[in-house]
């Protein structure tokens, strides 16, 4: 059975779909078998992970609002163990179809339940914000993990997505819960970097995955092959780090 992991964070710019892809492509790597949804409208995590996004047949929108069969929709990528539900721009107006549906905010769960037997690991990039796309997502997750930078505002942010995570939790999904904190583009040199770190570690050490994730050009440039980090430069220190950080997550979870 599926363990459902989305990737949420309602702030853009934190290495949230670079961090969805390469932890999705690091437990591949590790011998799970991992379904990977793009539920951003951007699609970068499709063409992230090689897939051209003008020559898709069916999307994670064709599931969603036509009620096509998750299994109809997956594709198989070059990458070891990963498959992956592709989206394009079609997907932004899926917000407001899913109000049209009974119980729109499970959908997603509905979806997915012809599937579950055929992954260990399935994980959902999440749209940087906190509407219906969202909600769907962690409404049938058994887990959130949040990508956030060492800066203050990103503390903010934090915040206020556990408030999002605990209402989704008390009217939606008992069981989720956040599995992980995931910090990106990490520079340890940095004061601010060490300041923030610190603040995380005294209110949330119990969910601070391990490694950070440090800052690295091959980690920024690998989408721009169409491939996680790991099948760009294996000795990469992203790509390493990744690969540990996935081993820490299926650890938890």
């Amino acid at each position: 059975m599926a363990k459902i992991i989305s990737f949420c964070n309602q702030k853009g710019g934190v290495g949230k779909t670079t961090s969805a892809v390469n932890i999705a492509a690091s437990l591949g790597i590790l011998g799970y078998k991992v379904l990977m949804i793009d539920l951003d409208p951007q699609g970068n995590a499709t063409s992230g992970a090689g897939i051209a996004k003008k020559s898709l047949e069916l999307t994670i929108n064709d599931v969603l609002t036509a009620g096509v069969p998750m299994q109809d929709a997956i594709i198989e990528t070059e990458f070891d163990n990963l498959d992956i539900i592709p989206t394009n721009i079609a997907l932004a107006g899926a917000e407001f179809e899913l109000f049209q549906h009974e119980n729109s905010e499970y959908r997603m769960k509905e979806a997915l339940q012809p599937v579950l037997e055929d992954y260990d690991y399935i994980i959902i990039d999440c749209p940087p914000s906190l509407g219906m796309l969202t909600v769907n997502a962690m409404a049938a997750s058994d887990g959130v993990v949040i990508p956030m930078q060492c800066e203050f505002y990103a503390l903010e942010g934090l915040s206020q997505l556990m408030i999002t995570v605990g209402r989704i939790k008390s009217h939606y999904n008992n069981k989720l819960t956040v599995t992980g904190i995931l910090i990106t583009m990490y520079n340890q040199r940095l004061l601010l970097s060490q300041q923030v770190m610190s603040e995380l570690r005294r209110h949330y050490a119990d969910k601070l995955l391990s490694p950070p994730i440090s800052r690295s050009v091959k980690v920024s440039e690998a989408p721009g092959f169409g491939m996680p980090v790991y099948y760009h430069d294996k000795r990469n220190k992203g790509a390493i780090e990744y690969l540990d950080c996935a081993k820490d997550l299926a650890s938890r979870i």
